[in-house]
């Protein structure tokens, strides 16, 4: 899935679920080591957990940061299926 943010630095984040777990996920932009962790920490992560991890997560005085995005981009593939 291909999902655009917003109000982050990274303006875009793919990924894919398989049997229910993240994988595969590339951000686009943003700060590089950190959003390569964040793909890194969840990559086989059951899609329910990493919600529940990322979702709410503020980067500084903005009301979201790239975990909450990529927290509202799996909340969307769900809705999607």
């Amino acid at each position: 899935m291909n999902y655009k943010t917003s109000g982050v630095c990274s303006s875009q984040i793919t990924f894919d679920v398989k049997d229910n777990k993240v994988v595969n996920v590339h951000f686009i932009g943003g700060c590089s080591g950190n959003t390569q962790g964040i793909a890194k920490l969840v990559e086989g992560m059951d899609i329910d957990d990493a919600i529940s991890r990322m979702e709410g997560i503020r980067c500084g005085m903005k009301g979201t940061s790239c975990p909450d995005q990529l927290a509202c981009a799996l909340k969307k593939f769900k809705q999607a299926k």
